[in-house]
């Protein structure tokens, strides 16, 4: 009921605010005897972290991971692995003139309805901050993945406000503060640049990609691997769409043109010809590629003044003041990698329950 856990059998609960002491995760349901450190989360937490370009919030935090449990000499035991973050650049001061008054797009107001109080200081529960121990947790679930099923996770930005970008190569997403697979991000710094300079915002579409998916994950009604992945993605800040495979462009279509058709492979397994339903049949895995992309709104905290209301009700005007992403996309890979990597975990362990070991992956589909 609280809704801080995501999964069943791989459950990850996610505490803290974004101005408290900590921030961190307890993972239960990890298998046993798999070899795990710090050195094995950092990375991707290294991929997220705030203040590490001129277009995110330059909020300067380490956000180096303490394991707390669930490790001995260097193995998972199968019991609880809790992860802890420190915060040790928070800025509460700059909250001090919105205490009163809810921001406009912010969760400020439906936080207060909710619960009769709310904590002002970043957002408290509802800040982005809250998305380190997801990308740490994630991890975990990559490491077991990678080992277990050769499964592999890759993600980009493919729209930036205004700007679409265009596909290159997943070599260049490493290169670029956007995750764009583009060599020349000249385009993206010069819009982010006047985005700035005008104290205005801006959205993101973002594309992630899981291959070497084992078949036969998901369940084929209320727990379809599709709808528990749009699930989870839509537990991201700012998350406003989820498109799996071809998404919204499947409308334009004819069954003829959209129907991954299937051919022999030649050892007695099968291919695709295609990826639109993006590795989803009713709910289960085919084996192909996981493909989802995700729309995200702009930021809500900007300089332009906004009209509003304070707690006792009276007209006000908000201008959001401090260290935030002009546009949180920039930094939202990573967490998609990590949410999409969780639910692969969790529906694996699920298959594995229930049939005692996991498919075969399939061949990937043709391009």
């Amino acid at each position: 009921m609280s809704g801080s856990t995501l999964g069943a059998l791989f459950a990850v609960t996610n505490f803290g605010e974004s101005h408290g002491p900590a921030i961190g995760c307890v993972i239960d349901g990890c298998p046993p005897g798999m070899a795990l450190s710090e050195a094995d989360i950092q990375p991707e937490l290294d991929r997220r972290r705030p203040g590490t370009s001129k277009f995110v919030t330059q909020r300067q935090e380490a956000d180096q991971v303490q394991i707390l449990s669930g490790v001995y000499q260097g193995r998972t035991t199968g019991t609880p692995i809790c992860l802890l973050i420190a915060n040790t650049d928070q800025r509460s001061k700059d909250y001090g003139d919105i205490a009163q008054t809810f921001r406009p797009g912010h969760a400020d107001y439906a936080y207060w309805r909710k619960y009769g109080l709310r904590d002002p200081r970043g957002g408290g529960r509802s800040s982005a901050r809250l998305t380190a121990p997801t990308v740490a947790a994630g991890a975990v679930a990559r490491k077991w993945l990678r080992e277990h099923c050769g499964t592999t996770f890759q993600g980009c930005m493919t729209q930036l406000g205004e700007l679409p970008i265009a596909f290159e190569g997943w070599e260049h997403v490493a290169r670029n503060p956007f995750f764009a697979p583009v060599a020349d991000v000249s385009a993206l710094e010069d819009y982010m640049n006047a985005l700035r300079k005008s104290g205005d915002s801006c959205g993101a579409r973002l594309r992630v990609v899981a291959r070497g998916v084992p078949a036969g994950l998901g369940e084929p009604l209320y727990d379809r691997l599709d709808a528990d992945i749009a699930h989870a993605m839509m537990g991201l800040n700012a998350v406003k769409g989820v498109e799996i495979g071809d998404g919204f462009a499947s409308v334009a279509r004819k069954g003829s043109q959209h129907g991954d058709a299937l051919r022999p492979d030649g050892a007695g397994g099968v291919r695709f010809d295609s990826n639109h339903d993006g590795g989803v049949l009713g709910g289960i895995s085919t084996g192909q590629d996981i493909e989802v992309s995700v729309a995200i709104k702009p930021t809500s905290s900007i300089l332009v003044p906004r009209p509003s209301v304070n707690t006792a009700g009276e007209a006000v005007e908000v201008i959001t003041k401090g260290r935030h992403d002009p546009c949180v996309g920039i930094r939202a890979t990573p967490i998609l990698e990590a949410l999409l990597a969780l639910v692969l975990m969790d529906h694996a362990l699920r298959q594995r329950a229930r049939m005692g070991s996991l498919q075969a992956c399939a061949p990937a589909a043709a391009a």
